[in-house]
């Protein structure tokens, strides 16, 4: 497979990194050994990085198979808005990942510069690490266009992961065009860029090629994050990109079954988990003769992460 450099000064890496949510709790379609085997599988076939972050909590499930591919890369990301918040997300990987190093790591789910500024004390610990020689590169992942924009010019950054794919699902505070132009800005300054929810966290399955197509041709995005939850799909990306003939039995194999968030009838309203979407795809809304407002998603925005399920306190969100 086809090796890439992430920005002027990044590491090397396979074209396409393991996006590990698939094989996480939050998504839950396949079982922790099932998770291995596939992970396994990529790694076998040339994949050399995985994608992987601390709300995930799938670092033990990973651990095995990292241990048997040592030169295999991690990504990861984490929350921490305090020093020792960070200290204690990396001391977590470090341990549960069983590496001693970690390739990258990057603060989750940031929306700009201010956002950036209120995470300064991760920030600074996140330095402290890649110059005494725990951390690689540092940087960030976003859904929005400014975060990306005003991201690769804070200072230190060096990777942004973001949202891309060819429907322009999932991005927020603008336009494909104008997060194409944040990504052009982004590697100009030399900042390495990688896309994410590709897919459009499955919407796009029934037109994988064309999905891939569109990451393959924009000269400022040099890798992708896929979530693979069945060695089908490994054999499909890895194939593809490779630019080796998919015959009908692996173009069979992928799972294009539509995915959907589903919320319970018991949603009692709390609105917890409009802030954890990261596509504000949720809302609250009362209709008819119902007392109080419940959860409603608009699948048009809704990338299908998991990330509302995990706060839900009553286990009203599944994807299924």
């Amino acid at each position: 497979m086809k090796r890439v450099r992430l920005g002027v000064n990044g590491p090397w890496v396979s074209q396409i990194c393991f996006g590990s949510l698939a094989v996480s709790p939050l998504q839950g379609r396949v079982s922790p050994a099932e998770g291995q085997e596939i992970f396994r599988y990529a790694c076998e076939l040339g994949i050399d990085w995985v994608d992987t972050a601390e709300i995930y909590e799938n670092y033990r499930l990973l651990a095995p198979v990292l241990a048997e591919f040592p030169a295999v890369r991690v990504v990861s990301k984490s929350y921490a808005v305090t020093y020792e918040e960070m200290e204690n997300s990396l001391a977590l990987a470090r341990d549960e990942l069983g590496r001693d190093f970690i390739d990258i790591f990057l603060l989750h789910e940031q929306e700009g510069l201010l956002t950036l500024r209120g995470h300064s004390e991760a920030w600074e610990r996140l330095i402290e690490a890649r110059d005494a020689g725990q951390v690689g590169w540092i940087g960030i992942s976003t859904h929005t266009v400014n975060g990306v924009r005003e991201g690769c010019l804070f200072p230190g950054m060096q990777v942004i992961q973001t949202i891309l794919n060819y429907a322009g699902l999932g991005i927020v505070g603008g336009s494909s065009a104008q997060m194409l132009a944040a990504v052009r800005l982004a590697s100009e300054v030399g900042v390495g860029v990688y896309a994410m929810k590709v897919f459009g966290g499955g919407h796009l399955m029934r037109t994988a090629k064309e999905a891939m197509d569109y990451i393959m041709g924009l000269p400022d995005v040099p890798a992708m994050a896929l979530g693979m939850s069945a060695r089908a799909e490994v054999d499909y990306n890895v194939r593809y990109v490779s630019g080796l003939p998919l015959d009908d039995e692996t173009v069979a194999g992928v799972d294009c079954r539509e995915r959907q968030l589903t919320i319970a009838d018991w949603c009692d309203g709390c609105g917890e988990c409009l802030d954890s979407c990261p596509s504000q795809a949720l809302s609250l809304v009362k209709t008819g003769s119902e007392v109080a407002a419940k959860c409603v998603v608009d699948k048009r925005r809704c990338v299908l992460c998991g990330y509302c399920g995990r706060v839900c306190r009553h286990f009203c969100l599944k994807i299924v």
